[in-house]
């Protein structure tokens, strides 16, 4: 088995794994320790009882990607090393690491390549959420929780201390902040947060994509109660809500005036003209054009150039 640790014990006790002292990211070594002694991030304390789990991103043994890492660590061993923080009950707690862990553990594995890293609460999620932040297959509501952890952290630091919801309007820049380092904006940052606030029911439509993200965040304003209604509402009308319908919503939630009877009303419209209606600004098609055409002139030359595929479509069916 080839791994990042060649030239480490092949094996270690919980004694003198516990032994290794913290070190500067410089000098960290490799070690491997026993996955009976690994286990899951306990949880940020101001999230503990609030997020499912205690933690953003959920292992899931039926996920493709997580049953390819199981055949790839079965194959080859754990070429990266988790990292992994000192729990003082006992073992350790991974930071980074938790896919690597089952998939050795389907693989049968005894141990895995792991980092111990000391390291604060507040360091531990600054971690788990950057490590993970790259990858393609999280899913919103995993991102979700990992967006609310990462601003709850900010709080915490006192950088935001009079923030009390992640719906609550950009006013610090440390949103921006956090959010480039993240590679995306503090409004998307805020935005997915907020979907923390969506019933489960809720969460796991846009996790399975039959609610948009956009129609999403609309609803995310609603309270728990309300959000029953639009389940219901969803129910009756057989329908997934639009962002104008998502909007409606929120605007007679705003108002005071979102009823059983409004719910399904609004979610039983006929939403034809919006599946019909394609849009395209002149921010996605100026690249195409020279700088000189107006819109004018792009939309003429747009049309010829569709008369032309028409015919040539036709002429092609016609062989």
């Amino acid at each position: 088995m080839s791994d990042t640790t060649t030239n480490a014990p092949k094996k270690r006790g919980k004694k003198q794994a516990q032994e290794t002292p913290a070190a500067p990211p410089q000098d960290e070594q490799v070690v491997r320790l026993p996955l009976s002694e690994l286990h899951s991030f306990k949880g940020y304390p101001a999230l503990r009882g609030v997020m499912p789990g205690n933690q953003p991103y959920q292992v899931r043994d039926d996920d493709p990607s997580m049953q390819q890492i199981a055949a790839r660590i079965k194959e080859r061993g754990v070429r990266q090393p988790a990292i992994v923080r000192l729990d003082p009950e006992g073992g350790y707690e991974i930071i980074a690491g938790h896919r690597r862990h089952r998939g050795s553990e389907l693989a049968e594995l005894p141990d895995m390549p792991a980092i111990i890293r000391g390291m604060s609460d507040e360091e531990a999620v600054i971690e788990m959420v950057d490590s993970n932040v790259q990858r393609e297959d999280v899913l919103p509501s995993e991102r979700a929780w990992a967006y609310r952890m990462r601003l709850e952290v900010e709080k915490h630091q006192g950088a935001r201390t009079d923030l009390t919801s992640p719906k609550i309007s950009a006013k610090f820049r440390s949103d921006d902040e956090i959010g480039k380092s993240l590679g995306i904006s503090g409004d998307t940052l805020r935005n997915y947060a907020s979907l923390t606030e969506l019933l489960p029911q809720l969460l796991k439509l846009v996790d399975e994509k039959q609610i948009a993200l956009s129609p999403a965040y609309q609803l995310a304003y609603l309270t728990k109660d309300e959000q029953m209604l639009v389940l219901d509402a969803l129910d009756y009308s057989q329908n997934m809500p639009s962002l104008s319908q998502a909007q409606r919503l929120k605007k007679a939630s705003q108002q005071g005036a979102l009823t059983v009877e409004l719910s399904r009303s609004i979610m039983s419209e006929e939403k034809k003209s919006e599946q019909d209606r394609v849009v395209l600004t002149g921010d996605k098609l100026k690249k195409y054009f020279p700088k000189s055409y107006t819109p004018q002139k792009m939309e003429e030359t747009i049309i010829k150039l569709l008369e032309a595929w028409q015919k040539k479509r036709q002429r092609s069916q016609e062989r």
